[in-house]
């Protein structure tokens, strides 16, 4: 694609990557075959090709966003399908993160989305806050339907029934590996997570100090950022990657670690970033430390050595997250493990297709996500599994919400299959959080 920006304006480093990204799209097309928001609404505004030529125009010539443009870059769901199908390996990624910054700060939206995205912003990232925001919402659950605006109702239909119980492994502590010591590794504990499911990161623990490591939640890491960076708010997420990264930097400065574990693919796309987030600041050396080590949990568990399990006679539908095979481009390893631990992975039709998540996009773009929910646990369900596994909460809320199966993280699975407890989802009751021994 031929661009025409300034030298002017190509000395600003967002732009002089943007026009990089710009020049490498040839037209093709290929990506609106992949496209969920194409494939619902059949606009071509609404694809990844589309939406490259609204910001190449808006940036090249410097104006700012209209009505049209910002309407058509909201409805992006940053799933990144586009990037595994682009044959001539357009970033979208960082082109529609500029251009997200870009119109946060130069155009002013009506009150309500201003309002919604405030309040989003200053709930979601703090587990305290949104415990107490879904305490009100799950509340206010039966008269959802009263609501006039959709993405109220959508708030309160994503509310979960029971809000789990605060788990004291999310603090800053030192779990003692249970066997040899392999590895020492970071986890990653997360912000939503902690709110909405303590079964995962418990699970995730378990599993990883029963296969010899060492796993610390340091000191000061949280929020990874992604809620507020895919809104915009570029200040905010990057006060909040920064955070993070002087945390592990500390750790690795200190006892050293062998990675940083993030079990929310969502997340682990943000974090494996921050090396190009942070590339003209102060904390780049650091940030591209971080990124080097980052790694979900199915990348570590592979390095580990995860016993086989005979048949467990349970059929597995395998969700895919998009963060995490086109964001990350890990599609086997989880499937792999499940496998090796005795269970029968199945997969959906069209497993590259978003399920409508997307952070906050199923609370801003209600109509758009149910329509791709909707699809997802029709093809999920068509599998006749006994239990859907994924490897990101923001997925397994919005599936949750549309199904009678159980939905479960990936290690909870593993973990459960090594010797660790059956996951809750599964059982009558939940059991809360199991004891770990702490390295003191």
């Amino acid at each position: 694609m031929q661009t025409t920006f300034t030298d002017q304006q190509l000395a600003d480093p967002a732009i002089k990557r943007s026009n990089e990204i710009l020049r490498s799209c040839v037209h093709c097309g290929f990506c609106t075959a992949t496209c969920p928001t194409y494939q619902v609404l059949g606009d071509e505004l609404d694809s990844p090709r589309g939406r490259i030529y609204l910001i190449k125009d808006m940036l090249e010539n410097d104006r700012d966003p209209d009505e049209k443009t910002v309407k058509h870059i909201d409805r992006c769901l940053s799933c990144l399908a586009c990037m595994s199908t682009c044959p001539s390996g357009v970033h979208y990624m960082h082109l529609v993160d500029h251009a997200r910054d870009y119109i946060e700060q130069r155009y002013k939206r009506p009150f309500s989305d201003r309002a919604l995205r405030w309040i989003l912003a200053r709930i979601l990232p703090y587990p305290m806050r949104f415990r107490l925001a879904l305490v009100g919402a799950k509340m206010g659950r039966p008269f959802a339907r009263l609501m006039p605006d959709a993405r109220l109702r959508a708030m309160l239909e994503m509310a979960p029934r029971k809000i789990p119980p605060v788990s004291r492994n999310d603090d800053p502590q030192t779990f003692a590996p249970q066997t040899s010591h392999k590895m020492r590794v970071a986890l990653m504990t997360g912000c939503a997570q902690r709110a909405l499911n303590t079964d995962i990161n418990d699970a995730t623990i378990r599993l990883l100090t029963r296969l010899g490591c060492e796993v610390v939640v340091a000191e000061g890491a949280g929020c990874c950022g992604a809620l507020t960076h895919h809104m915009g708010k570029t200040t905010e997420s990057r006060e909040t990657a920064a955070r993070n990264i002087r945390a592990w930097a500390g750790e690795m400065d200190g006892g050293g670690l062998d990675a940083i574990v993030i079990n929310t693919s969502g997340c682990g796309t943000t974090v494996k970033d921050y090396g190009h987030m942070f590339r003209n600041e102060a904390l780049a050396e650091d940030a591209a430390r971080v990124s080097a080590i980052a790694m979900d949990v199915s990348e570590v568990l592979m390095k580990l050595d995860v016993p086989e399990g005979g048949d467990r006679e349970m059929v597995v539908a395998y969700h895919a997250a998009c963060s995490l095979q086109h964001g990350q481009q890990i599609k086997t390893f989880p499937k792999d493990l499940l496998k090796r631990a005795g269970f029968s992975v199945v997969e959906p039709s069209d497993p590259h297709l978003c399920c409508g998540s997307a952070g906050t996009y199923n609370l801003m773009q209600p109509e758009i996500s149910r329509k791709l929910k909707d699809r997802k646990v029709r093809t999920l369900e068509a599998k006749k599994p006994d239990v859907i596994a994924a490897g990101n909460i923001g997925c397994m809320m919005q599936i949750g919400s549309g199904t009678a199966l159980p939905i479960v993280h990936t290690v909870e699975l593993l973990d459960w299959a090594t010797g660790g407890p059956k996951p809750p989802a599964l059982s009558d009751e939940h059991t809360g959080a199991a004891r770990i021994p702490i390295l003191r």
